[in-house]
Order: C-alpha cells, then structure tokens, then sequence
C-alpha cells in the first residue's frame, strides 16, 4: 500500500481556541484547496494560503469551488463554512466541535427540557439587554414586548443619528437587491452574525438546534446567541453605511463587520457568554479527552471498552468485570 505523504493531521490540543481565531473570511470566484495545514486561494490575480486553523468562519459567495481535501483539513481544524449567496442570507454547513466531550450538550439538554431552568436561562438572555434593570421575575411575553420597544428604538435612533429613511425591516432571502440600502446591509450582517454564532457553539460541542428563547428550528440556539449583540454590532454598522451607500453595500458591510468583531474581541466573548449561560461560569477551558462511557441507569456512567455480563448477579444485574484484551470490536461494551 502505498504510504500516505503530506502534513500530518493536527492534534486536537494544538489547535487554537475559537476566541483565538479570526473571525470570517469571504471568497467569491476562486478556487479552494489544500496546501499542507494551509488552504490556498487561487483566482485570476494568483494563489494565497490561509492557516486553516486560524479560520472560524469561511463564507464560499458565487463561483467558489472547494476540493475534498481541503474540506477535509476545515473539517477537523472546527472551522465553520457557509455556502452563501453574493449577499450572504443563507447558511448549509459547519464543521466539527473542537472538543470530544459532551459535557455542555448534555448540559444544555438539561436545561432546554426542564421549563423552570429553561426560563431561568432566558431571562439571563434578556438580561444582558437590560443592564441595570432586573428582569428576573419576568413572563416571556413581558420580556418579548420589553425587547421589542428596544429594538424598535435602535432602529429609530439610528436612522435619525444618520439621517437615513427608515420604514421598518423588510426583506426578502430570495430578492436581495429588491431591498433598500439599509435592509440589504442589515441581511449581509445579520448573516455574517448568525455564521460566527453557529461557528462558535459548535466549537464548543453545543447544540444549534436546542435554544432558550427561539425554538423548533435546527438554528434555535444560533438565533438566542446572535440577538445578544445585534444591536450592539449590526444595527448600527448598518445604518452608518447606508446613509453613503456604494454598489457594493454587502461587502461593505462583510469588511466593515469583520473589523469590528475583531476589535470588539467578540468571539472570546461569545465563548464566555455561552458558558456562563449554560455554565453558570465563564471559564474558557475546553475538555480535549477522548473518552466513552457507557450510560447507567443506577450509577450515571461505567467504563466503557470491557466485558460485561460474566459471572452476573442476576439480582443485582452486575458481575465481575472481565477485561477484553481487544476492544475494537466492543465499542458498545457488549460481549
């Protein structure tokens, strides 16, 4: 057989912490491939290469084409891609969790299912809208108005800060340009927003599609974390390049976002907002064991990769466990 040559592929603990990377980078009529840890980036002006692992977010607009193997190598560096339009409004993919562990899923579960830690939660979302207010004892129908008055006024405030007509938030994901300027920035940022959540709570082996304030929808998570700064990072942004606007106001507002997010150091802050709502903790230390074990009714967790079931107490339902000299095929801990 012939030996495999190139890169050996990085280990999980050498890779950098999603607050650590860049935030997104946006192609559009390029080639996309694989160059050692690196992807490169050819069109009609030359080839560049990225670090994979420095990447969070990679948008792919119109005329993109990726190979396998660099899909491959974004794959296992955690980095999240977007198949987007030339605007950005739509996203179909991400890669995998920088983290083995299921121990913030599970924990998410938990909460998401359990109606008392499930409003618990939220109105720590809401929360942290509402500085100085306390909004502990809160309906989620009180709360939903109180949001809407805010983001109804971030809206008439910068419309008026920056001279900019605004008739409300209309849009159509299939009609971008049939949007005014300021509707038009808003989608590519909002876009560009939803991506880096998603990015991020996959990384951190959350779950998308379990959230606190959206659900039924496999983004429900992506849309609770994305709310909490879209006042803050894309409103504003939006209106500002709206009351100038070039030909080209969705990259404007890709570039303008990214440079925002970075100096803002949003992804480590999305990272310790995440844990601190479904931690209790803003830590930002991540489990790199790969360990499986087997679920237990009475005990929580059994080791898993071991013989069970010989010399049983039928009366207790456990017996001595007896070591398998090979586990490959024993994955499930069945004998």
């Amino acid at each position: 057989m012939k030996k495999m040559t190139g890169a050996q592929k990085t280990e999980l603990q050498e890779l950098p912490q999603i607050k650590e990377r860049l935030s997104f980078l946006y192609l559009e009529r390029c080639l996309i491939n694989r160059q050692d840890s690196s992807i490169s980036i050819t069109d009609e002006r030359g080839t560049v290469q990225v670090p994979a692992a420095s990447l969070s977010v990679l948008l792919l607009g119109p005329g993109t084409t990726i190979t396998h193997r660099a899909m491959e190598l974004i794959g296992d560096a955690g980095a999240s891609v977007l198949w987007i339009g030339e605007h950005g409004v739509r996203y179909y993919a991400s890669g995998k969790p920088l983290t083995h562990s299921s121990a913030l899923l599970i924990l998410q579960a938990k909460l998401v299912l359990n109606t008392r830690s499930r409003l618990e939660v939220a109105r720590k979302m809401y929360q942290m809208r509402f500085a100085g207010e306390d909004v502990s004892h809160m309906t989620m129908q009180q709360l939903r108005g109180k949001e809407g008055a805010r983001v109804r006024n971030i809206y008439r405030k910068c419309a008026k800060e920056n001279e900019v007509e605004w008739d409300g938030r209309s849009y159509d994901p299939d009609d971008f340009e049939g949007g005014n300027a300021v509707n038009q920035a808003l989608s590519a940022g909002t876009a560009c927003l939803y991506g880096l959540a998603h990015s991020v709570i996959v990384a951190l082996g959350a779950s998308p599609g379990l959230g606190f304030v959206h659900t039924g929808h496999e983004k429900s998570f992506v849309y609770d974390v994305a709310d909490l700064y879209k006042a803050e990072y894309v409103i504003p942004l939006a209106f500002r390049l709206a009351a100038h606007p070039s030909d080209d106001i969705g990259g404007d507002m890709r570039r303008a976002l990214r440079d925002k997010i970075a100096e803002g150091h949003l992804l480590e802050r999305m990272v310790k907002d995440i844990r601190s709502l479904l931690m209790g903790t803003s830590d930002t230390e991540t489990s790199y064991a790969d360990i499986v074990d087997l679920w237990d009714e009475k005990r929580g967790t059994v080791q898993n990769g071991i013989s069970y079931g010989k010399e049983m107490d039928l009366e207790t339902g456990y017996g001595t466990i007896i070591e398998d000299d090979d586990d490959s095929d024993n994955i499930n801990g069945l004998s």
